[in-house]
């Protein structure tokens, strides 16, 4: 192998590494930059490949009665990245279109460096359109969304090629937006189609994230005929032959190990798509981005080496409960000052603070705390005052998101003295990690079994934050109750929560969210300083030392990376 040849070559449409680059929209590209960071800490020869985002996802501010506005979120690339003056060329819809690439090298903490390459259309000779293939994520419609996997997927095999990775090992595929890299290799393979597939067979990984339909990408057939180049047979065959371009399906068809990203997706993805042997390994993330200042220096002094080998973080259970609150009073004030900053309200550390943000969509049912707001307002007066934070975006096509911002914003001025609400604008890192690890306990609500992971309660419990959260994704297998946090809602979904109207459900959830924070969370938090401070140590230790991504990428090495395909 060439000296400067990477291993493993990992693909994703979006990717989060620092929060000045808008690279990424949420969870998905969040977890990518925590995965390749892992890479880099524990020396995988891997190198990732991205598409350039010039207006990122974008930037958000709201009207004053919650309307969601969209700006465009433009940044200086030459600022971050180093360009790396090559070319390749691709065609879509028979123009040629040249593509180049940039660089930002990612380096993990005993110096190994991961390179990310940026794929970037943006250039003179190209047409308008197709320069604008670099502007936005999830921009545009279904035309260019695919016109963008043509130059991810076939133009980043190509560049791969043109600086010299041309040993690569496996190729790992965030997600079916990659997918188009298999129909590059299938050409660049050797012999007729049965050993063709098996050739690329052997050298893919799949990893599918999400258990909703909408959320895997099928282009029709006619759009892929007129937009690709004839020269793919496989694909051309495989799209006549499913009428449809599945992404999903076409990569899980051509990946030798496919996996879900927690055990319970693991099971989903396997009854959506049942021909296939889809694994689970459960995402993580990386323990030294997603740990706020204060709790990194606690960690330093008690827990030494937890950055490079964060499984130590187990020995938390040993650290003096004090250091711990006051560690996290610290972060807490960062937060307030951010929130007073942004909205002009005035938090009190010493009142119980609930935080929940992610992408505002109905699912994820960011309103199900409000289901009986009467309800909420009685718990507040008789167990202790609440302050709430909530932030996220809404996709700008999502009307039932955005509405559920307005929703949430229309409810500041009728929850009485005792209940505080924010809803924070432009949720990115930085205001991410000062939300799960200066709220005192992380909220989440989606409607079961539709979270595939979810990693913000990780996140949290970094912090020594725990979580109030429904039984699904990662906290299916997080949550020991009264010890890392509080479970919302069944184990399985039996009764009135499997036959049940999804109002029926809501109801029977919010009650059981309701009657947890009245009857166990409030009053252990205003009454029980050990209880709540033995909780907190739990959570690092039993919860972060476990849903990180060096674990992650520990199950990927031994599992795909370097293991043969099994027949």
């Amino acid at each position: 192998m060439k000296k400067n040849s990477a291993r493993i070559a990992y693909f994703t449409m979006e990717i989060g590494l620092i929060n000045d680059m808008p690279s990424y929209s949420g969870g998905l590209g969040i977890l990518a930059g925590d995965y390749v960071k892992s890479a880099a800490d524990m020396g995988i020869e891997m190198i990732c490949v991205t598409m350039m985002h010039d207006l990122g996802y974008f930037y958000q501010r709201f009207a004053e009665d919650g309307t969601q506005i969209e700006l465009p979120y433009e940044w200086r690339k030459d600022l971050f990245l180093k360009p790396l003056k090559k070319h390749v060329f691709i065609e879509l819809e028979g123009r040629t279109v040249k593509v180049t690439a940039w660089q930002y090298d990612v380096k993990g903490i005993n110096g190994q460096v991961v390179p990310v390459i940026f794929l970037d259309t943006d250039l003179e000779g190209n047409s308008e359109y197709d320069r604008s293939l670099s502007d936005f994520l999830y921009g545009g419609d279904h035309k260019y969304r695919l016109c963008q996997e043509v130059v991810l997927g076939i133009g980043g095999i190509r560049m791969l090629e043109k600086l010299g990775h041309s040993e690569i090992e496996k190729y790992h595929l965030n997600e079916g937006h990659c997918s188009l890299l298999i129909a590059e290799l299938l050409n660049n393979a050797n012999g007729n189609k049965t050993e063709r597939k098996e050739e690329v067979r052997n050298k893919c990984i799949f990893t599918t994230h999400t258990p909703i339909a909408a959320g895997h990408d099928i282009f029709p057939a006619e759009m892929v005929y007129a937009i690709v180049t004839e020269e793919y047979e496989d694909l051309f065959d495989y799209v006549k032959e499913n009428k449809t371009f599945n992404t999903t399906h076409f990569a899980l068809e051509h990946s030798f190990y496919s996996n879900g990203v927690s055990k319970k997706h693991g099971e989903i993805a396997r009854a959506m798509f049942p021909k296939y042997d889809i694994r689970s390994i459960t995402n993580g993330v990386h323990s030294q981005t997603w740990t706020c200042e204060p709790m990194q220096k606690l960690f330093d002094l008690r827990i030494p080496g937890w950055r490079d080998d964060p499984f130590i973080l187990r020995s938390a259970i040993a650290i003096p409960r004090q250091e711990i609150w006051d560690a996290h009073l610290i972060a807490k004030k960062k937060l307030f000052d951010t929130i007073k900053q942004q909205t002009n309200e005035e938090f009190d550390t010493d009142i119980f603070t609930l935080g929940f943000a992610r992408r505002a969509t109905g699912y994820k049912r960011l309103d199900l705390l409000f289901y009986d707001v009467e309800r909420l307002k009685s718990i507040a007066e008789k167990k202790g005052k609440i302050q709430l934070v909530f932030a996220g975006k809404a996709h700008p096509k999502d009307i039932q998101g955005k509405e559920l911002i307005k929703k949430v914003f229309s409810l500041k001025n009728q929850l009485g003295p005792n209940i505080k609400l924010v809803y924070l604008s432009n949720y990115d890192m930085n205001l991410a990690l000062q939300m799960v690890s200066g709220c005192d306990v992380w909220l989440n609500t989606p409607m079961r079994p539709l979270e595939a992971s979810g990693t913000s309660g990780m996140k949290a419990a970094h912090n020594g934050v725990p979580s109030l959260s429904v039984l699904d994704g990662w906290w299916l297998e997080g949550c020991v109750e009264n010890v890392t946090g509080w479970a919302i809602g069944p184990k399985h979904i039996t009764g009135d929560y499997k036959e049940g109207t999804v109002e029926q459900i809501n109801k029977n959830d919010a009650n059981d969210l309701y009657n947890k924070l009245e009857n166990v969370v409030l009053p252990t938090y205003y009454k029980d300083y050990v209880a709540w401070t033995n909780i907190m140590r739990n959570t690092i230790a039993i919860n972060a030392s476990f849903f990180n991504t060096h674990r992650m990428l520990s199950e990927y090495v031994v599992n795909a990376y370097f293991k043969e395909n099994e027949k």
